[in-house]
Parts: structure tokens; C-alpha cells; sequence
């Protein structure tokens, strides 16, 4: 099979399904965002810092390719079995953020993203997420979006914030406090 088939040619593509629809539709946005924030996922998985969490960084990439074949469906056409977004998924990411939270300083103000390389690593897959997650909540005004979709993406944005919080003290870099 080749990568290449030609069919994208004049701007359209297909859902799985079959539905061909424009690749500027919202459907195409919105998994195109999830699978950006699943290569910066990577790039935070691949932070020396990160090394003991890697198994659950994996297993947030492996929901997000979920994530993303459930948008990449036609809700009404497709017969693909993909695996559902389950309250487990969303219940493992509130964990690993009780867990980490557990082990930093209470937060007294905002903070600005950066202070060491793999902090914006994760900052820049947050802004990504919360992209994803309006997106798939614009989608789910027109058409069919599990509300697990939206939920688990809310919570990812909120775990890559504490991890980036918990990297800033394992690296004991400064946390800088947004003045206004």
C-alpha cells in the first residue's frame, strides 16, 4: 500500500466511513489538533524528567489516537469499532494529578510557562489541548461527540499544567509568578 493516494488532492478527505468532506472541516480541525497535541505529547514523554511517568504518558497518547479515530469517524456511516473514552481514562489522569499535586507547593498565583526547556515542552501541549478541547466542543454543536471526548481533554489540560509544576520542582527550576 502506498502513502500517497492521490484522493486529497483537490482539498477533500475521508472520514472513516467513507464520507468525503472538505479538509478545512471543523471534523478535520478538531482530530488534525488532536493529533498535534499527541506529538507534543511525545516531545513531553521524551523529557529526561519524565522518565519515571513514562508509562502513563503512553497510555495518555494511546487515548488521544482513540480520541482522534472517534473524530476521524462519520457518526452516522462508520461501522469501524473504535474503543470508547471511558470514566476510567478520566479517573487515571485525576490520579496522576492528585499524585503529583500532592508533592508541590500550594499555588498562590498564576505562573508564567518556561523556567527549563521541558517545562514549555509541556506548557506549549497544554495551550495545544485546550485548542483540541474547543475545537471538539465546537464540533459537538453540529454533530455527534462523546462527552467523554471533551471531558477527558478538559482534564488533560488541567494534568499537563500540575505536570508542569511537578517537572518545575524536579528540576528545580524557578517558577516565575505572573505579575499583572
Amino acid at each position: 500500500m502506498k502513502v500517497y493516494t492521490k484522493t486529497g488532492d483537490k482539498g477533500t478527505t475521508g472520514l472513516l466511513g467513507g464520507t468525503r468532506v472538505s479538509k478545512s472541516d471543523l471534523r478535520i480541525e478538531s482530530y488534525g489538533t488532536v493529533d498535534e497535541l499527541n506529538s507534543h505529547m511525545g516531545m513531553v514523554r521524551d523529557q529526561k524528567v519524565n522518565k519515571s511517568i513514562a508509562d502513563e504518558l503512553v497510555q495518555i497518547q494511546n487515548t488521544l489516537f482513540v480520541i482522534g479515530s472517534h473524530l476521524a469517524s462519520d457518526p452516522k456511516k462508520s461501522k469501524v469499532v473504535i474503543p470508547d473514552i471511558t470514566n476510567d481514562s478520566i479517573e487515571m489522569l485525576e490520579g496522576a494529578i492528585d499524585r503529583m499535586d500532592a508533592e508541590l507547593p500550594e499555588m498562590r498565583n498564576f505562573v508564567l510557562p518556561g523556567g527549563h526547556v521541558s517545562v514549555s515542552a509541556g506548557h506549549i501541549a497544554r495551550c495545544v489541548c485546550r485548542r483540541a478541547e474547543r475545537l471538539a466542543i465546537a464540533l459537538s454543536q453540529t454533530d455527534e461527540v462523546h462527552e467523554n471526548i471533551t471531558k477527558y481533554l478538559n482534564r488533560l489540560s488541567d494534568y499537563l499544567f500540575v505536570l508542569c509544576r511537578w517537572m518545575t520542582k524536579e528540576l528545580k527550576a524557578t517558577e516565575v509568578p505572573w505579575k499583572p
